[in-house]
């Protein structure tokens, strides 16, 4: 292994080339907080990940639905830390972390190198959980990371292409898609795949019965949403439905094959495309650390959200067993990752100064899923609710708050317009790369997530 040059390191605001060295695994949500509120400290941090840039996940769907380009939700990480280097203490490596030795205090990247820290924060995220299901990992599509939705949207588009040349395949089910997962990702996808499909392709491809097309959602739980309240979860149920998704609840999925998904209860639905939503896992790196772990191989934490035994080593986000007030774990989403990532920069600072660190504590401000145009279900700390256009209305905003730079909340906000008031969807473009191999019409299988 190939010891990073020490020149690599910008000393921090203190000037001093000794300053205390923070590494970050991950430019996701809980990874920037941290380093956004490290700017300027007196201590040198290097923000690590294996893309150069981050991306705006609870809009992948709109990615993969043709609503939105890739870089609309996209940005540089280099451009975000700016000001942190402007301030000579942040930089960024574009690396993906393989393995942590505690012992050392180190991390190996996927080069080579070995890089050396003071403090560790892990924020690497999570993958996608097959749960073992027979054919997952070959037959289906996830809806995690950037290049997920773009397969998504390009499989999609080329399935209609061929269909559009060769109408055989339609009646075996090659336009139809099933979506496995009702939590917020598998309803957003569902209902955005089914305004797809009844505004935008019925009339690119009129030759087509695209109002034949099935667009199921189907979960083994006995409602949607399993986070929200079952008036939320009846409201979205019925929204879907009366929208043309059919859902199918209380039965999970048997195995996947190539133009087919069979239920636990013998069911047996031909599919083109099936996506898989259903849950996530720690990513790998988790493993490495040999320290505890919990559900999902999530790494476990102190109330500080350090590492048991390494008071030196944080973990946050999707990779972390975050408990909220009731001992709950905490849900998988960018509000407790970046609520964890200013509370353990914050801790970072109070060791550096001398002080002990505080426990960490979630301050719930509500969930929201939309289900399509002008329909949304919104929940409040009390018991506060509300949907339909109003719902919707939030959670365009909050969308647009949270976006980071100006030039994606701009983009957004006018292919949204546009998307409004046209009924259209501008990101249709298939490329010859996305085309290439994928065989017979009839052969719709044969993917890898």
């Amino acid at each position: 292994m190939n010891p990073l040059p020490e020149g690599n390191w910008t000393p921090g605001a203190s000037g001093s080339p000794d300053a205390p060295r923070v590494v970050i695994v991950g430019a996701g949500f809980g990874g920037l907080a941290v380093a956004r509120n490290l700017f300027g400290a007196p201590m040198s941090v290097l923000l690590i990940d294996a893309n150069n840039f981050h991306t705006f996940q609870p809009l992948l769907y709109q990615v993969a639905t043709a609503g939105l380009e890739s870089d609309a939700i996209s940005q540089p990480v280099r451009a975000i830390v700016r000001r942190g280097r402007r301030s000579g203490n942040a930089r960024v490596r574009m690396g993906r972390v393989e393995a942590v030795d505690l012992a050392a205090k180190t991390v190996e990247l996927d080069d080579g190198a070995v890089v050396g820290y003071d403090t560790l924060v892990i924020a690497a995220g999570a993958v996608a959980h097959h749960f073992d299901v027979e054919g997952v990992v070959d037959h289906t599509l996830t809806l995690k990371h950037l290049e997920d939705a773009l397969a998504i949207r390009a499989r999609i588009l080329d399935l209609f292409e061929r269909a559009a040349a060769d109408p055989s395949a339609i009646s075996d089910g090659a336009l139809d898609i099933v979506v496995c997962g009702g939590g917020s990702t598998g309803v957003e996808l569902a209902g955005a795949l089914r305004e797809l499909y009844s505004k935008v392709l019925v009339k690119d491809f009129p030759e087509l019965p695209v109002a034949d097309a099935r667009i199921v959602l189907v979960d083994q739980a006995d409602r949607l949403l399993a986070a929200f309240s079952p008036q939320s979860a009846r409201r979205a149920k019925r929204t879907l439905e009366r929208r043309g998704v059919e859902v199918r609840l209380g039965v999970g999925v048997a195995s996947v094959h190539a133009d087919r998904v069979e239920l636990s209860d013998g069911t047996v639905i031909p599919a083109g495309t099936t996506i898989w939503t259903t849950g996530v896992k720690a990513e790998p790196l988790a493993d490495t650390l040999g320290t505890p772990t919990g559900s999902g191989g999530r790494l476990v934490v102190e109330a500080d959200l350090s590492v048991p035994g390494h008071p030196d080593v944080f973990a946050i986000g999707d990779i972390a067993l975050m408990l909220g007030p009731k001992g709950v774990p905490l849900p998988q989403v960018a509000r407790p990752a970046m609520q964890a990532g200013k509370h353990v920069a914050r801790q970072i600072i109070r060791r550096l100064e001398g002080h002990p660190t505080k426990r960490f504590r979630f301050h719930d401000r509500g969930q929201m899923a939309t289900i399509g145009r002008h329909d949304a279900v919104t929940e409040l700390p009390g018991g506060l609710r509300f949907g339909g256009p109003t719902g919707w209305l939030a959670w365009l905003g909050l969308h647009l708050v949270y976006l980071v730079g100006f030039r994606n909340r701009l983009n957004v906000f006018l292919n949204w317009t546009w998307n409004y008031l046209t009924y259209d969807r501008g990101s249709r473009i298939l490329r010859e790369r996305e085309r290439r191999g994928r065989g017979d019409l009839s052969q719709t299988g044969s993917m890898r997530s």
